[in-house]
């Protein structure tokens, strides 16, 4: 019996000492070309990129933070990640409605904006997770840019 209760505090010491703490997590390099995973700021047509900013006159709330990234380039992953599928940032299908649902470093969140080369498996830090979409040919004139929204819709700002 003490042998049972001594192996249960070593288990559950292991479990505990393994446990990832997500708020000191840090996203490594999104896009190609946009190492410091440089913010997207504002539009005069199509608003701000941080979490929270005004849609629509003030009717909705910007539920993610946006990087810069130029379409066509290459999309990283941030830190050894899963991949969940995939996610669609809108109900109507254009040209750039499409992304992905992963999980890494105790966070769930999902890109848009993003073909990915798969939407299940496993990468490492670094890879290549996909191809930023044509924002020009939907939004002509924004800042091209990876759309990072957590799955609880919490500000993921914290992350970079």
């Amino acid at each position: 019996m003490r042998l049972y209760i001594l192996f249960s505090f070593l288990l559950l010491a292991v479990i505990c000492s393994c446990r990832v703490d997500a708020s000191q997590v840090k996203f490594g390099p999104l896009c190609s070309g946009n190492s410091s995973n440089r913010k997207r700021g504002c539009d005069t047509k199509y608003g701000c990129g941080s979490y929270g900013a005004s849609r629509d006159s003030g009717k909705r709330k910007h539920g993610g933070l946006d990087i810069v990234c130029a379409d066509g380039a290459t999309v990283y992953a941030p830190f050894d990640v899963t991949l969940n599928g995939k996610a669609a940032p809108y109900t109507k299908n254009n040209a750039i409605n499409d992304g992905i649902n992963l999980s890494g470093e105790g966070l769930c969140f999902k890109l848009f904006y993003v073909k990915p080369d798969s939407y299940s498996g496993t990468l490492k830090k670094g890879q290549k997770i996909g191809t930023l979409l044509p924002m020009q040919t939907v939004y002509p004139g924004i800042t091209s840019h990876v759309h990072v929204q957590m799955c609880d819709k919490s500000d993921p700002t914290k992350y970079f």
